[in-house]
C-alpha cells in the first residue's frame, strides 16, 4: 500500500516588541534568571493585563502580508493547562475569534513548480517560561523571564505532503516576518520555533489519519529529520498492524527520533473562555490602512522586480531576495558599480562565501557595499582582471585598506599595453618550440598553456582576453 504525508505547521513568532504583550517588562534575550518577570506576566492576584499596541500592528502587518483577513473584532481567551513554567496556571491566547484569519503563502519546491499554502489563522498569545535542567541535581529550575513575550502563532492548513515542503513553507515564513521586521527569526534563541502536525493515509484517501505532534522544532534541519522519522514510524507502525495515537512528540536530535512525551490534548481539555480582564480587541479599516501604508516591498514581489530591471535569472533574484538585509545590500552595489550581473555574482560568490566561512550576517560584513562596488570598478575599467580581483577581496577583508589602497600597495594594475603584451608572447613562444610545433600540427589545447606561460611571466597581470587575443594571431600566423 502507498502513503502519503499530511502535514501541517504551527509557527510561533516572537515578536520584536521591546516590552512583553501585557506588560511594561523588558523582552531582551539573555538577562539573569527571573530579572524580567513582573507581577503582571505572573498573574498575581490584583494585576490587570493590558495589551501592548506594537504587538497588534505586527500582526496586522502580517496578515496584510498573507493576503489575509484582519479580523475588525477579535478576543482574548485563557487556555488553561498546568505546567511548571506557567506561573498562571493559564496562557492568555485566542481561540475562537483570532486577529488574522484565512490567507495564503506561495513556496518554491526543488522542481521549480510553485505550490500555495493555505494559512488558517494567526493570533496573538504570550509565551510561556522555560524550564532549566541542566546544574540542578535532581531538581528543576525556573526562569520566568520569558513569561509573557508577545508571540504571533501561524498555523497553516494541511496541505504540506512532505518534510521538504514543510521546510519550503517553514523557511519563506521566516523569510517574511523577517522582512516585515516583526520578529528577528533567531531560532538559537527561540525566537521562531515550530510544531509540527504529521498523519499518514494510504494514496488516494481523503479522510485524515490520527496525527502525532512534533513539539518545538528550532532549525530547519531538526525539522525535515524529525518529519521523515515521524512519516517512517507512522507507515511502518500501520503496516505492521497497529495504530497511530494522538500524541505530542519530541524530537531528539542526537539519536535523530521521536519520541512520546504526553497525550494531545483537545480543545476542549483547555477548557477555553474569553479572558474577563481584557476587552475585545477591535481594529478600525483606517488602521489597517496605515499599517498597510507601511509595509515594505515583499520578498515575491522584490524578486520580480529583481529579474524585470537588473536582468537577473529566477534562482540569483531568489537568493539576493532571500532576506531584506541582503537585498538591499545588492542594491547598493549595483547603484555604485552599475552592473547588476557582476554585482550579483561577487554578493553571492565571493562575499557570502567569506560571511559563510567567518559565521557572519550580512549586517555584520567587514566590508561595505561601496567598497565592495569600489573593487568592481576597478574590476570593469580592466585596473585588474578578475582573478587579481580576488586576492585584493581577501586583502579588503583583512583590513588593508579599500580597492585602490591594496592595488597601489602592492602594485596589482593590469599590464594592457599591447607591445609589453607582444613581447611576453614572443618569449614564451621562443621557450617552447616543441609545444609550438605540437599546436600548429593540430593539438590546439595547447592554447592554454602559452596563455599560462605568459600569464606567469606577467605575474598574474597581463589582461587575460588581450593575451588571447594575441596569442592565437601569433600561433595561427
Amino acid at each position: 500500500m502507498q502513503f502519503e504525508a499530511v502535514i501541517g505547521l504551527e509557527l510561533h513568532a516572537q515578536l520584536a516588541t521591546r516590552t512583553k504583550i501585557f506588560s511594561g517588562a523588558p523582552t531582551a534575550y539573555g538577562a539573569e534568571a527571573n530579572r524580567q518577570a513582573s507581577a503582571i506576566d505572573l498573574g498575581m492576584p490584583g494585576m490587570l493585563p493590558v495589551l501592548n499596541e506594537q504587538a497588534v500592528h505586527y500582526a496586522i502587518r502580517l496578515g496584510l502580508a498573507l493576503d489575509a483577513e484582519v479580523a475588525g473584532r477579535s478576543v482574548f481567551a485563557r487556555k488553561n493547562y498546568f505546567y511548571p513554567d506557567l506561573p498562571k496556571g493559564y496562557q492568555i491566547s485566542q481561540y475562537e475569534l483570532p486577529v488574522v484569519g484565512t490567507g495564503h503563502l506561495e513556496i518554491e519546491l526543488d522542481d521549480g513548480t510553485r505550490k500555495r499554502i493555505g494559512v488558517t489563522r494567526a493570533h496573538l498569545e504570550e509565551d510561556a517560561g522555560k524550564s532549566l535542567h541542566e546544574g540542578f541535581a535532581r531538581m528543576t529550575g525556573i526562569d520566568l523571564n520569558r513569561a509573557g513575550t508577545p508571540l504571533l502563532e501561524i498555523v497553516s492548513e494541511p496541505e504540506l505532503r512532505s518534510a521538504r515542503e514543510a521546510v519550503a513553507y517553514m523557511k519563506k515564513m521566516h523569510s517574511l516576518v523577517r522582512y516585515l521586521r516583526i520578529c528577528d527569526g533567531n531560532m538559537q534563541e527561540g525566537s521562531f520555533r515550530c510544531d509540527a502536525n504529521v498523519s499518514v493515509r494510504p494514496v488516494g484517501e481523503t479522510r485524515f489519519g490520527t496525527r502525532a505532534e512534533l513539539k518545538n522544532l528550532n532549525s530547519f534541519r531538526f525539522v525535515e529529520r524529525a518529519i521523515n522519522f515521524e512519516i517512517e514510524r507512522q507507515i511502518e507502525l500501520i503496516e505492521e498492524g497497529g495504530e497511530v495515537i494522538q500524541e505530542t512528540r519530541l524530537f531528539d536530535p542526537d539519536r535523530g527520533e521521536t519520541r512520546s512525551m504526553r497525550g494531545k490534548e483537545q480543545a476542549h481539555d483547555y477548557r477555553y473562555f474569553p479572558d474577563p480582564d481584557l476587552l475585545p480587541l477591535e481594529i478600525t479599516p483606517a488602521l489597517i490602512n496605515a499599517v498597510r501604508d507601511e509595509l515594505p516591498e515583499l520578498p515575491d514581489a522584490k524578486s520580480e522586480r529583481f529579474q524585470r530591471d537588473y536582468g537577473l535569472s529566477a534562482y540569483d533574484a531568489g537568493v539576493l531576495t532571500g532576506s531584506r538585509e541582503l537585498a538591499d545590500y545588492f542594491e547598493a552595489v549595483v547603484a555604485a558599480a552599475g552592473d547588476a550581473k557582476l554585482s550579483a555574482n561577487w554578493v553571492m560568490g565571493e562575499l557570502s562565501g567569506a560571511l559563510n566561512k567567518a559565521g557572519l550576517e550580512i549586517t555584520q560584513s567587514p566590508i561595505d557595499a561601496a567598497t565592495l562596488a569600489g573593487l568592481l570598478l576597478r574590476i570593469r575599467d580592466e585596473t585588474i582582471s578578475g582573478k587579481i580581483a580576488k586576492e585584493v577581496f581577501e586583502a579588503i577583508w583583512d583590513g588593508e585598506g579599500d580597492a585602490d589602497a591594496v592595488i597601489n600597495a602592492r602594485g596589482l594594475r593590469q599590464v594592457t599595453d599591447n607591445t609589453a603584451i607582444e613581447a611576453m608572447v614572443e618569449e614564451a613562444i621562443a621557450a617552447n618550440p616543441e609545444q609550438l610545433e605540437q599546436y600548429r600540427a593540430g593539438k590546439t589545447k595547447l592554447m592554454g598553456f602559452f596563455v599560462g606561460q605568459v600569464m606567469k611571466a606577467s605575474g598574474g597581470k597581463a589582461n587575460p582576453q588581450q593575451v588571447n587575443e594575441i596569442l592565437k594571431r601569433r600561433l595561427d600566423g
